[in-house]
């Protein structure tokens, strides 16, 4: 099937070019047209905080959503009139806003603690109809423009502050120095402007189909702000080196003789089958989060996985047609000093270095695996939980609304508990627990008790003393729940759940934590399923799975220490320590298990071929390794510039997306391919390839060609393309 699709790509080139562009921007023109709706948020249903939600929303219907505030600084005093007609006149035209219930302002009575004890601070409460992460980025956008935060007005400096006023568009920086960086690397691995341009071109394309499919997935499912920049940063890295393996194979088949269109179809029956599998398996380990139960998670899943897929259909469509129009043209336009030959050479530098590390394999494994244990080491008091608005850069204005709040009211304000109640005898029945709330050490302060018109139904909202992203806040969400609560309301039928944002988030990091293991699990059994079928050998999955976990528990050991204990965090440019998103762990696992994987199967299937053909293992790991590993290099060091240019995102989570998926993937192409790899294939010689006689039903699943190459193409159409010039 790949022979032939290869064929119909290479001789009607210009129809699938020109389906491809068609495609693309009609896409981007539809999904530009529909709109987008991102959003952040996150609920797991049969939670606490899941439940005090739905009985918010049943009694306190203009409660059931979140608050964001406008915030006012005002150096003499917020008393001052003229500041005072501002903030009216600006809270009247937020109320009209689609969304928003109504405001609460700090000049009216209800308002009156709603001003710091110095009275050079003040908030007025924007009332939602739904959760922060509900709330449409149009809306909040709206809202931050009649703002205009950050101007001083008659001496007065307003804010917004709250998760939903969180909003992160494409700056595209991030995205250009990493193909910048990818075209100096291609440019060096093929001394070819041709050969280089072929993948750059490919991910562009393929980035462009990928953003419209994004664009529109999120006005059907809950997806971050951030989903755009992540699926650039896989994308551009997966885009890149699938197009890469497969141009790779192509000048290898000219450079061995092979007319071009012969070239295009082996480079496609074995890089293709290489990249179907590895795009395949980063797929399916991202459609492995739909299992997590966290609408925003389907949402990165769903937007990470078909921008995979689009990369992956354009690297065996798009790209065997662009071949179709460079034929031999592919080493033109070289770089003195740069041009090379795809070819395995038994006198080059990776294949010395695998006789060294065979040499002395115990001493390269038990070094390898010494280092990979040291940097994983943190991992051990990794604590899941959502950074609040403290961490996002001063040049956000809910950055500027945090810090103003946490000098005027404490930085527990900025993530109140909100506690609703059913109270079938009356609100009354809650002041007990309202007096002990207010002796609970770690509680800053306890608003009055707020019942519902009926009766029935009562909320108290806690603020406190700690900030959102504390370990103490959740410790006190912890012994409200588990003694505080529970000794108040003993003997009634009164029950109560803590919600609110900050206990939202909590849940849902326990909710996580809880279903990593299994998540894990599953797809560590997937691949070793997949990896057993492709190699028919036991022990070579077991070894890749095990070297893969350890090799991504170092990355999440190297995560750890920069953003939660704050190791370099300022040479990198991270401000503060904070916890890890409880969503990272499980996303750094599935994109990067999915992409080793790839290296996994390019390397051990060249070195199973030679296994096949010479019967000596040690000379086959060694081959193997010289044929894969340069190309494999440079992919590798592709998708780690790719994403460390992540790094200079001003949004935490991007940051720590890039450092993870950066240091896993320089992790896995140096210290595990290039080391302990030939350190235990040698240490295991023949037994590499041990394969029961009772697993012989497994069907045979091919990764490299078939040797009837030949054969199959005279029997397809025999139209041929004629070359443009030789090789050199």
């Amino acid at each position: 099937m790949l022979r032939s699709l290869a064929a119909f790509c290479y001789r009607r080139r210009r129809l699938v070019v020109a389906l491809w562009v068609i495609g693309v921007i009609g896409l981007t023109v539809i999904a530009g047209n529909v709109g987008d709706k991102f959003s952040e948020g996150f609920t797991v249903k049969g939670t606490e905080s899941a439940r005090a939600q739905e009985l918010l929303k049943a009694t306190f219907k203009e409660r059931a959503g979140d608050t964001g505030e406008l915030v006012v600084r005002v150096p003499g005093g917020v008393t001052n009139p003229a500041v005072q007609q501002l903030v009216e006149d600006k809270l009247a035209e937020i109320e009209r806003v689609s969304d928003v219930s109504g405001t609460t302002s700090p000049y009216s009575p209800e308002g009156a603690r709603q001003v710091s004890s110095d009275g050079t601070i003040a908030y007025a409460q924007i009332q939602f109809h739904k959760r922060a992460g509900e709330v449409p980025e149009a809306t909040a956008q709206h809202i931050i423009d009649i703002v205009d935060p950050g101007k001083p007005v008659d001496g007065a400096k307003l804010e917004v502050g709250g998760r939903m006023f969180v909003i992160h568009g494409p700056s595209g920086a991030s995205e250009a120095i990493g193909l910048l960086a990818a075209i100096f690397i291609l440019l060096i691995a093929f001394g070819s402007v041709l050969a280089m341009g072929l993948p750059i071109f490919t991910a562009i394309v393929g980035l462009g189909g990928g953003f419209a499919v994004v664009g529109l997935l999120s006005n059907i499912m809950v997806m971050p702000t951030f989903t755009t920049q992540l699926a650039a940063m896989i994308g551009l890295g997966v885009g890149i080196d699938y197009a890469l393996f497969i141009v790779t194979r192509y000048r290898q088949g000219l450079h061995d003789g092979l007319n071009p269109e012969r070239a295009v179809v082996l480079a496609l029956d074995t890089a293709g089958r290489a990249v179907l599998f590895a795009g395949a398996t980063v797929v399916i380990s991202l459609c492995g989060l739909f299992l997590m139960g966290v609408d925003f998670i389907r949402g990165l899943g769903a937007g990470g996985a078909s921008t995979v897929l689009l990369m992956v259909f354009a690297s065996v469509t798009f790209v065997p047609a662009l071949l179709g129009f460079t034929g031999t043209n592919i080493d033109k336009l070289s770089i003195p000093g740069l041009h090379r030959r795809e070819s395995t050479d038994r006198a080059s530098m990776w294949f010395r270095w695998s006789r060294v590390v065979q040499r002395r394999p115990w001493t390269a494994a038990l070094a390898g695996l010494a280092v990979l244990v040291i940097l994983a080491v943190p991992f051990l008091s990794l604590r899941l939980g959502f950074s609040d608005n403290g961490n996002n850069p001063t040049t956000d204005t809910t950055r500027r609304a945090y810090d103003l709040l946490s000098d005027g009211f404490g930085p527990g304000f900025n993530g109140p508990l909100v506690l609703a109640a059913r109270t079938p005898n009356g609100a009354a029945s809650l002041d007990v627990l309202a007096e002990r709330l207010g002796a609970t050490p770690g509680v800053a302060r306890v608003s009055p008790v707020i019942a519902s018109s009926d009766g029935e139904a009562a909320v108290i909202q806690v603020i406190p003393t700690t900030s959102p992203q504390s370990k103490a806040t959740v410790e006190l969400i912890d012994r409200l729940r588990g003694r505080v609560i529970p000794a108040s309301i003993k003997g009634t039928d009164v029950t109560v759940d803590v919600g609110g944002i900050t206990a939202s988030g909590a849940d849902v990091s326990e909710a996580l934590a809880a279903r990593l293991p299994l998540f894990i699990g599953a797809v560590l059994a997937f691949s070793f399923i997949l990896l057993l079928v492709v190699f028919r050998s036991v022990l070579v999955p077991v070894k890749a799975v095990v070297m893969n976990l350890l090799s991504i528990a170092a990355a999440y050991g190297v995560v750890v220490a920069i953003f939660q204990w704050g190791w370099f965090g300022g040479l990198l440019g991270i401000k503060g320590t904070g916890p890890i998103e409880p969503f990272v762990p499980m996303m750094l696992f599935a994109i990067v298990f999915g992409l080793s994987m790839d290296y996994e199967v390019f390397l051990l299937s060249r070195v199973r071929e030679e296994y096949d053909r010479t019967g000596d293992n040690g000379l086959a790991v060694a081959d193997g390794l010289a044929a894969t590993a340069r190309v494999i290099t440079a992919a590798a060091a592709i998708m780690i510039c790719v994403f460390a240019s992540f790094m200079l995102d001003e949004l935490r989570v991007l940051k720590l997306f890039g450092l993870g998926l950066a240091s896993a993937i320089l992790i896995d192409a140096t210290l595990v391919r290039i080391v302990l790899v030939p350190a235990t294939m040698e240490l295991l010689g023949d037994r590499n390839w041990w394969f029961p006689k009772w697993l012989e039903w497994i069907p045979k699943v091919h990764v490299e060609a078939k040797p009837d190459l030949e054969a199959e193409l005279s029997a397809l159409e025999p139209e041929r393309a004629p070359a443009a010039a030789t090789v050199d």
